[in-house]
């Protein structure tokens, strides 16, 4: 089978992006729950707009994909509802291109990453400051406020243990490959349905990984509770039995709150990565 053209890549990253602000993932936005300041249409919009910028994939590099995907997102959006995203599905789309087999992406993507400039940086940085996250601390704020001198992948390097989007970057995206992947295939395997199967690679990834946007909200003790929550949860099987969904729904009025503290953010980004490469792998014929 040929490469897909960029078109059909773009397509791809919108649908993941849509299928997993959808799944009623605990503590997040979703079809049954928005936040105050941010709604499920708000990521139906991002979805869209980033859509032109991955488009250009092959003639753009990483941090140009970046910076043009959260500056389309910004003229629909006011919230920060794709930085992490579009962190991740920038290097994972440049690994894509050209591609016509499925196994070959982590090494392509490896090349990508070792590939990454300081330019790559400086339009990372300033896609940082135009989304405006919550949550980064003061360390993080200094950073992306200078013009760095180093690469993409070096800053990531230097910012791996307080951010796990960075750390993927770093392990060639360990987190994303070795345990977000395989547990929605497992999982999409065992109910055919996919948006119960991103529940449960979420749950998944949560209970192995504590979400460094709580940690940089409410602590590292109160990360490691909510993975223990998701741990809970996939201990009765999760989606897969009536007592683990009425835990998971537990879990999620657990984790709404005013200011959404609780929310696992990272994790989610994480999946919506892991989805994509659910979807690539599909349009070669490999099922999930």
């Amino acid at each position: 089978m040929p490469p897909l053209p960029e078109s059909r890549i773009a397509q791809l990253v919108q649908m993941a992006c849509v299928l997993e602000a959808c799944a009623p993932k605990p503590g997040n936005v979703n079809r049954g729950h928005d936040f105050s300041d941010t709604t499920l249409e708000d990521f139906l919009l991002s979805a869209i707009a980033i859509g032109p910028a991955f488009e250009n994939a092959t003639s753009a590099g990483v941090g140009r994909i970046i910076l043009d995907a959260i500056t389309s997102t910004r003229r629909w959006v006011k919230p920060n509802t794709n930085l992490g995203m579009v962190l991740l599905f920038a290097p994972l789309v440049k690994a894509c291109i050209g591609v016509s087999d499925a196994d070959k992406i982590r090494s392509n993507l490896q090349v990508v990453l070792n590939s990454l400039t300081i330019e790559d940086a400086r339009l990372a940085y300033a896609a940082i400051r135009g989304a405006q996250p919550g949550g980064l601390g003061t360390v993080v704020e200094s950073d992306v406020a200078e013009e760095p001198a180093i690469t993409l992948l070096q800053a990531m390097s230097l910012a791996q243990d307080r951010d796990s989007i960075a750390r993927e970057y770093v392990t060639g995206y360990e987190i994303t490959f070795e345990t977000g992947l395989p547990a929605l295939k497992d999982a999409l395997s065992r109910s055919g349905d996919i948006s119960s199967a991103i529940v449960q690679a979420y749950l998944t990834i949560l209970s192995k990984v504590p979400d460094t946007l709580i940690a940089r909200k409410k602590g590292l003790n109160a990360s490691r509770m909510v993975s223990q929550m998701a741990a809970a949860v996939l201990d009765k099987e999760g989606i897969f039995s009536n007592e683990g969904q009425a835990a998971l729904m537990e879990m999620d009025r657990d984790l709404r709150d005013d200011g959404h503290l609780l929310n696992p953010g990272t994790t989610a980004d994480i999946t919506a990565a892991a989805i994509f490469l659910a979807l690539f792998s599909r349009e070669f014929g490999i099922e999930p």
